[in-house]
């Protein structure tokens, strides 16, 4: 299928679709390489080591600070900060990042749902987003994951909020 290209007047805003088009092909398909957004700030507690068993290796112990089990806001309507786990807050989220919308929602949220443990009613099969990080060596991929979504979408709205008006006849 061809790309949709709208028919405009001037040709310096055909080519600003163009480049902005790029520019959005080459944001989206290297997303996880994306670092966090300026001005994001993630807030770590430290874990005591006198409770974690001597037995937790560094790396299991490194697992489970970036464990996710399922991302919430702080309260209802304050999506400024994100708590990530017991250990883990993201905080100072530009309410614009929200703007960008995939299948009705914003991306950020549609992180926060399908990266949560789960277990299906029916069959009893657990899923467990964190055994993919774990088994492929990057405890940290779901926060780094969610933190290039939050500037993804950031930069997303940035681009396309930057578009020439469309005039439909």
């Amino acid at each position: 299928m061809l790309p949709r290209i709208p028919l405009v007047d001037d040709v310096r805003d055909f080519w600003k679709f163009s480049k902005t088009g790029r520019k959005l092909a080459d944001l989206h398909i290297d997303y996880e390489e994306i670092p966090p957004a300026p001005g994001v700030i993630v807030l770590y507690d430290k874990v005591l080591h006198d409770a974690i068993n001597e037995a937790i290796s560094n790396q299991e112990l490194e697992s489970i600070n970036y464990r996710v089990k399922k991302m919430r806001f702080p309260k209802k309507g304050q999506k400024d900060s994100i708590i990530y786990n017991s250990q883990i807050t993201i905080t100072n989220i530009p309410q614009k990042a929200y703007e960008y919308i995939v299948n009705g929602k914003s991306a950020i949220e549609w992180i926060m749902e399908r990266y949560q443990v789960k277990v299906d009613k029916k069959s009893g099969i657990k899923n467990d987003p964190n055994d993919w990080a774990i088994e492929h060596n990057n405890p940290k991929y779901i926060l780094n994951l969610l933190l290039s979504v939050i500037n993804v979408s950031l930069q997303t709205v940035d681009l396309v909020n930057d578009l020439p008006e469309l005039k439909f006849d």
